[in-house]
C-alpha cells in the first residue's frame, strides 16, 4: 500500500460496512464508458456531507490493481455492469486529498513538492526505474512509468478546491495550483481517468479555464450524474421502510434539490441521522454554523435582502449564474452570492428556469437562525408573531389577523411595499409557524391579479386555508374572488373545514383589513 498510489479498499470499505450505506457503484458504470476516451475527465462539485469522498473512495478501491476488490464490489449494483470486470483492478491509482496536503505543506509550491515527492517515493518502492530522476517533472516521470509498465494511471483528487476556498491563497497561488494540474493531466496518454471531487465549480482565470478538458458535473446541473448528487426518493422510501420513518416528514425536511435527469434529490447526511435518531432535525447545523450562511447573506449586494425575504416567503428568484468566479471571495452581484449558496446547498435550482429557491424546512430553519441572529427585524417579528397569528386564523378571528398582519408589515425594510408581491412575502412570512402543519402552495400575481396561498392540513385535524390577496382594493372583492375560483383541486385529500380568509391592503390608509369565511357559510369580518 503505497502514500498516494494503491492505497487498497480500507476506507471504502469502512463505507460499506456502515449500519447505512446506499449502493451507489453504478457511478462506476458511467466512468468505464468513459475511461481512456476524451470524456475521461470528470469533475463532481457537491455540497459538505453529499457522499463526494465516499464516491473518491469507490473509485480508488475498484480500480486499484494491487489488490483484489471483487469480493467487496460482486454484491454491488456495479457487478452486474458489463463492465464490470473489464476494468475493475486494472489500474494504477493515485489518490490524493488536496486538503490534506495544504494541512501539512502550506504553501502552493509545498503542496506541489511533497504531492510530486510521494508519488515519486510510491514508484520507486514498486519497481527500480532506473534513470528515472526526481529532478524531472511530475509528468515526465509518469510517462516513463507508463513507458516501462504500460499501466495506465486513475487520478482520483479529493477536496481538489480547497486552494479557491481559503483566503490564504492569492490569486496567482490558485492560477499555479491549476497550471500543475493542468500540466500534468491534460493530454497525457497515462491518464486512463481523471476524477476530481470538490464544493466549488472549476476556477476560471483571465478568459479561459485552465482546466477546459473537464466535463463539469454540479449542483446547477449535474446531468447523467443526476442521481449520485445525493440519496434518490426511491432510496429514502427504502429506508423509510427499513426504519419505520414517516416518508412524508422525510420529503418535508430533507427534499427539494431537482434536476433534469432525477426529480427528488436527497442530503445524504441529514437522511443518515434521522434514520439512526429517528428524531426530525436540523442536521445541516452539524457540517456548517449558521455564521458560515450568514456571511454570505448580509453582504447584500444588490438587495439580495430583499431576494433572502422573497425565498423565506416560498417564492423562487430568477438569477443568472454565469458571471460566477467560482471561489469564496470575489462577487460582483447578488447573483454570485446566491450562485455560490447553491454550490454550498443552501439554495436549490431549476436550471430550466434559471431560479433559485430555498429548497425545504431543514435549510429554511438555516436561514430563518441566521436572519434573526442577525436582526432582521422583518423576520423576528414575523416569527415571533406567527403562532399567534394562525391561531387567530383558526379562530376566525378578522381583527385580530389583520392586527398581525400589520405588525408583520416591513416597516423597517429595504423591500418595496407596493404590489401583490410584496404583499405575499409578508403574509407567507407571517404564517411562518403554520409551515409545521401545512403544506403551503403559493400562486405567484400575474399583472394586476392576485396572490393566492393555499395551506394544505398535513392531518385532517386542522381546516385548510385558502388566503386570498388583495392590494389597494378590498377584503370583500378578495372573497367573492375565493368564491368565484375554482380550488377545489389543491384539497381534493382533505375532508375537512375550509376556511377563506381575505386580506387586502389600503394604500391610502396604509392599514390592511380581513375577512375570514367558512367555505359556505356568512363570513366573520
Amino acid at each position: 500500500m503505497g502514500i498516494v498510489i494503491n492505497q487498497g479498499v480500507d476506507r471504502f470499505k469502512e463505507a460499506v460496512d456502515s449500519k447505512i450505506y446506499v449502493d451507489k457503484t453504478l457511478l462506476l458504470k458511467y466512468c468505464n464508458s468513459v475511461i481512456k476516451t476524451q470524456q475521461k475527465y470528470i469533475c463532481i462539485s457537491r455540497p459538505r456531507r453529499f457522499g463526494k469522498t465516499i464516491a473518491a473512495s469507490m473509485l480508488a478501491a475498484y480500480y486499484d490493481r494491487s489488490v483484489d476488490s471483487r469480493q467487496l464490489f460482486d454484491g454491488l449494483n456495479i457487478s452486474k455492469a458489463d463492465s464490470y470486470l473489464s476494468h475493475i483492478n486494472k489500474y494504477n491509482v493515485i489518490s490524493i486529498n488536496i486538503q490534506d496536503y495544504l494541512d501539512i505543506a502550506g504553501s502552493i509550491d509545498k503542496v506541489i513538492l511533497s504531492i510530486k515527492s510521494d508519488i515519486f517515493t510510491d514508484l520507486q518502492d514498486e519497481q527500480d526505474m532506473g534513470s528515472m530522476e526526481s529532478e524531472q517533472s511530475l509528468s515526465r516521470i509518469l510517462m516513463d512509468y507508463y513507458r516501462i509498465c504500460k499501466v495506465p494511471f486513475v487520478f482520483v483528487f479529493d477536496e481538489w478546491d480547497s486552494v479557491f476556498r481559503n483566503k490564504g491563497y492569492s490569486i496567482e497561488d490558485q492560477e499555479r495550483f491549476l497550471d500543475f494540474l493542468r500540466e500534468l493531466l491534460k493530454d497525457r496518454t497515462y491518464v486512463a481517468l481523471a476524477y476530481m471531487t470538490g464544493i466549488l465549480p472549476i476556477k476560471k482565470y483571465g478568459t479561459h479555464s485552465a482546466l477546459n478538458m473537464f466535463d463539469e458535473f454540479s449542483m446547477e446541473e449535474p446531468g447523467e450524474l443526476a442521481e449520485f448528487v445525493g440519496f434518490t426518493e426511491n432510496e429514502v422510501k427504502s429506508l423509510c421502510k427499513d426504519y419505520k420513518i414517516s416518508f412524508q416528514k422525510c420529503k418535508e425536511w430533507y427534499d427539494g434539490y431537482s434536476f433534469t435527469k432525477c426529480k427528488s434529490v436527497y442530503n445524504p447526511k441529514s437522511i443518515v441521522s434521522v434514520m439512526l435518531s429517528g428524531l426530525f432535525s436540523d442536521y445541516w447545523n452539524q457540517t456548517e454554523t449558521y455564521e458560515a450562511l450568514r456571511i454570505y447573506i448580509d453582504m447584500n449586494y444588490d438587495e439580495l435582502r430583499d431576494s433572502i425575504l422573497a425565498m423565506m416567503s416560498l417564492s423562487h428568484i430568477e438569477i443568472n449564474t454565469g458571471s460566477f468566479t467560482n471561489d469564496l471571495n470575489t462577487f460582483s452581484n447578488a447573483d454570485d452570492v446566491m450562485t455560490l449558496l447553491i454550490h454550498l446547498g443552501y439554495l436549490a435550482y431549476d436550471f430550466g428556469k434559471k431560479e433559485v429557491y430555498i429548497p425545504n424546512k431543514e435549510i429554511m430553519q438555516e436561514f430563518a437562525t441566521t436572519t434573526m441572529a442577525g436582526g432582521w427585524s422583518e423576520v423576528i417579528n414575523s416569527v415571533k408573531n406567527s403562532a399567534d397569528l394562525l391561531a387567530a386564523t383558526l379562530n376566525k378571528d378578522a381583527e385580530a389577523v389583520a392586527k398581525y398582519i400589520q405588525s408583520a408589515h416591513f416597516e423597517s425594510s429595504h423591500l418595496q411595499y407596493n404590489d401583490e408581491n410584496a404583499l405575499s412575502y409578508v403574509v407567507s412570512l407571517a404564517y411562518y409557524s403554520a409551515r409545521q402543519y401545512y403544506t403551503i402552495v403559493r400562486e405567484m400575481p400575474a399583472g394586476n391579479g392576485f396572490a393566492d396561498m393555499a395551506f394544505i392540513p398535513r392531518k385532517n385535524d386542522k381546516p385548510a386555508l385558502i388566503v386570498e390577496l388583495k392590494w389597494n382594493k378590498s377584503a370583500d372583492s378578495a372573497i367573492r374572488q375565493i368564491n368565484e375560483k375554482r380550488y377545489s383541486g389543491v384539497l381534493s385529500n382533505h375532508s375537512g373545514t375550509v376556511l377563506l380568509v381575505a386580506v387586502n391592503y389600503d394604500k391610502r390608509t396604509r392599514e390592511h383589513q380581513c375577512i375570514i369565511q367558512e367555505a359556505g357559510k356568512p363570513a366573520d369580518s
